[in-house]
């Protein structure tokens, strides 16, 4: 996550040759899941050492890092840029964020305790997306997630856990089917919860990408306190799931459509 006015990404590209990773999905609809197949190994991203990105030009000038748990579930290469990424950002005081990500079928290609290689990671995190189950996963105990006072529970256990932890966002979702979801939204402090009201998504075009989305949204407007951070975030998730494609397309004039509950045709 770059600094606002920074157009070029002249710097922050490397290239090299090698293939991309891809992923495949196959759309749920009804009572019918999606699923998804990676195919990330061996992909230049997979097999680029650490010590090719210059840490020291790319985090100039930066806000933010901002990495998701798909990158080290990716295998060791990457698992090992991120923690040179981590480690590089605090040293110059760039805040950290990760997003817990968690995909089994990619780490149990290479990766019997992920919960290992994600430890160090999150111990360098300032934010953390991330539900009870992530950390049930990361300090490998069960964790309930049934019951508000769980949810606090499993909170309180991370950021006693990781002191560097100053939020957890996190979101919620009961699936009635496959084009019909409830979310809500949450993020902790070691102080203070804040949670938001339930909103019902129906006639889903897509839900992929709605995580990134709610982080996007979280990111954006946690300066403005974590209430305004929480609605954004769901705001931003709730109108990803009407576009196709794993990115969104909300623009500011959207968001403001949404807050203000206004659903007829805009002419």
């Amino acid at each position: 996550m770059r600094c606002a006015g920074r157009a070029s990404t002249s710097r922050e590209i490397l290239r090299g040759d090698g293939r991309l990773g891809l992923y495949y999905l196959a759309p749920g609809a009804g009572l019918r899941a999606s699923a998804i197949v990676y195919d990330r190994q061996h992909s230049l991203f997979a097999t680029t050492p650490a010590t090719a990105y210059d840490w020291h030009a790319l985090l100039g000038g930066a806000a933010r890092l901002h990495l998701s748990g798909i990158n080290p579930a990716i295998g060791p290469a990457m698992a090992d840029v991120c923690l040179a990424a981590m480690t590089a950002a605090r040293a110059v005081g760039v805040p950290v964020s990760f997003d817990g990500n968690y995909r089994a079928s990619m780490w149990a290609k290479w990766c019997a305790d992920p919960a290992a290689i994600l430890l160090p990671l999150v111990d360098r995190a300032d934010l953390l997306f991330g539900n009870h189950r992530d950390i049930a996963l990361l300090l490998r105990r069960p964790m309930d997630g049934t019951t508000p006072q769980g949810r606090r529970d499993a909170a309180l256990a991370a950021f006693d856990r990781f002191p560097n932890l100053r939020h957890i966002a996190s979101m919620s979702r009961e699936v009635r089917d496959a084009g019909c979801n409830t979310l809500r939204a949450r993020i902790d402090t070691p102080t203070d919860v804040i949670e938001t009201d339930a909103v019902e998504v129906s006639g889903i075009v897509d839900r992929i990408g709605t995580g990134d989305a709610f982080a996007a949204g979280v990111l954006a407007d946690l300066g403005e306190g974590a209430e305004r951070a929480a609605q954004t975030g769901l705001a931003l998730a709730v109108l990803k799931h009407a576009t196709p494609g794993d990115q969104s397309e909300t623009t500011p004039r959207d968001l403001a459509t949404f807050r203000e509950g206004g659903f007829d045709v805009r002419r």
